[in-house]
């Protein structure tokens, strides 16, 4: 069961699309693997069809029909395609929500603990990485300078906080010190998205996110 949801003010950024491309990635995992999600945003979406209603006629500028038709002759942009090259492994299912981004091998970053780089399609300097925490590690004490989001694809940590499961979503900023550790009966993987610096206490652990670009 998903215990931890992303609230209504980012599933709304999320819709309207405002979101940075790593933070609008993270969303859209999640809200992939969660029914109760999914009907939020059917909600939301409703919900902007009626303002979009409700606003008062806006006169259209002289060559808004030109413009118009122009865009309609012009020629698609390109979508974007699945990534070529095989993903590394993982013990559950790739979210489909990632079929297009690249993702590197697994790299040794301490006992029992893994990362990986996710590249976004057309978005360079998007801050998306997955964590691999063997049973029982935890991660170095730590804040964050502006938002981090977090989405379990196996696996369960506690920080103190609460216990995030497999599908849970999970914000932190400034305002969040924490230590997350892993469950004690198996490894955890999670997918984040950083905007800012992760702030590790001890220069060690310092050192060693900025050797990752965390």
């Amino acid at each position: 069961m998903i215990r931890h949801h992303p609230d209504d003010a980012l599933l709304l950024a999320h819709a309207a699309g405002t979101l940075g491309a790593g933070h609008q990635l993270l969303l859209a995992v999640h809200v992939e693997g969660c029914p109760h999600c999914q009907q939020r945003m059917g909600r939301l979406d409703a919900l902007g069809g009626v303002l979009l209603d409700s606003l008062a006629p806006a006169e259209l500028a002289p060559d808004a029909l030109e413009r118009t038709l122009a865009a309609i002759d012009a020629p698609a942009a390109p979508q974007p395609q699945p990534a070529q090259g095989a993903k590394p492994d993982l013990p559950t299912a790739w979210p489909q929500a990632m079929a297009t981004c690249s993702v590197s091998a697994w790299h040794w970053m301490g006992p029992g603990m893994y990362w990986n780089r996710v590249a976004l399609p057309g978005a360079a300097d998007a801050n998306v990485f997955m964590l691999r925490i063997g049973a029982g590690r935890m991660l170095p004490r730590h804040t964050h300078s502006q938002s981090e989001l977090t989405q379990v694809l196996y696996g369960a940590f506690d920080d103190g906080r609460s216990t995030f499961a497999a599908g849970d979503f999970d914000e932190t900023d400034a305002g969040v010190r924490h230590q997350p550790v892993t469950d004690a009966d198996g490894e955890c993987i999670c997918l984040a998205s950083v905007e800012g610096k992760v702030l590790f206490e001890g220069w060690l652990a310092r050192t060693m996110g900025a050797l990752i670009g965390m």
